[in-house]
């Protein structure tokens, strides 16, 4: 990959607030852009430039509440790899797991502990979705200690990674994204637990190379709902969907699409307007009665 080739894509946001600039940044990360840089009155947002199609930010921003503005130019990557980086903070969810830069020695431990080098990877859990996720996956160490885990839409594994940290067996991401892909797997190495998590580029085609006891996609509305039925088929009888990455508001068209494919509501979690869904697979069905 030419390093040079990505273009710095800068949206204004009219009012400009926090809250505002994240959800900018996670209806892009549904796109192929790379990483994030929130500043002020903007976020800027990395893609490879191949990749590049206004139209298609242009259609998911118009859904917005607010207004945006877009501007593209040429950026090296070397540049804005650095500088978001540097923005990275870190965090701790319910006192139990802690996220942070590679190399930050600053925060006290906590019980699971993941360090990463996001790259050009969403997910560091900053977001109230992936936090949610993480919070949520604490809930259900039965379907994690000794079990099999797909993290889909991977990022940068940091769903996976605690998956592995609270002893599953196997644990496999998946993103769309081959350099996502690739930095999942270097996360987890990272976090010594290459051993048990395996990275693929790809979509919800992919599942297939397994049964889970554990799935988790932290992705747009869109996605889950094109892809409910396979999740639904991927998991073991008895085996836990945890969704994120998407709005209250759409939880009834979320929950309807899952019924429909055999999977029980059993709670949700709504955080600044995200939500966060919980399902689990009828234990009586067999997988052909979801096709």
């Amino acid at each position: 990959m030419n390093t040079a080739d990505y273009l710095e894509v800068t949206v204004r946001i009219e009012p400009f607030s926090t809250e505002n600039a994240e959800i900018v940044e996670a209806m892009a990360a549904d796109l192929p852009y790379d990483s994030f840089v929130i500043g002020d009155n903007v976020v800027k947002c990395y893609i490879q430039k191949e990749l590049y199609d206004r139209r298609a930010l242009r259609l998911v921003l118009s859904e917005l509440p607010f207004a945006t503005t877009i501007m593209a130019v040429p950026v090296p990557f070397s540049n804005w790899n650095a500088e978001w980086e540097s923005g990275f903070k870190p965090i701790v969810v319910d006192g139990t797991v802690t996220v942070k830069q590679a190399d930050d020695g600053t925060c006290r431990p906590t019980r699971y502990n993941i360090r990463l080098r996001p790259e050009m990877a969403f997910g560091t859990g900053h977001h109230d979705t992936t936090r949610m996720m993480l919070s949520s996956m604490l809930e259900y160490q039965e379907n994690i200690r000794g079990r099999v885990v797909m993290d889909m839409g991977c990022g940068t594994a940091v769903l996976a990674i605690l998956a592995a940290k609270m002893g599953a067996e196997k644990v496999y991401g998946i993103d769309i994204d081959a350099v996502a892909a690739h930095s999942a797997w270097l996360n987890a190495r990272l976090n010594r637990v290459g051993r048990r998590v395996e990275t693929y580029c790809g979509d919800a085609s992919r599942l297939q190379l397994g049964k889970y006891d554990l799935l988790l996609a932290n992705i747009h509305r869109n996605i889950i709902l094109m892809d409910l039925r396979t999740y639904s088929r991927s998991l073991r009888a008895g085996g836990v969907l945890l969704l994120s990455g998407f709005y209250e508001s759409d939880i009834p068209d979320i929950r309807t699409e899952a019924e429909k494919c055999n999977l029980e509501f059993m709670k949700q979690r709504v955080e600044n307007g995200w939500a966060c869904l919980h399902f689990r697979r009828d234990r009586s069905l067999r997988t052909e009665e979801i096709l």
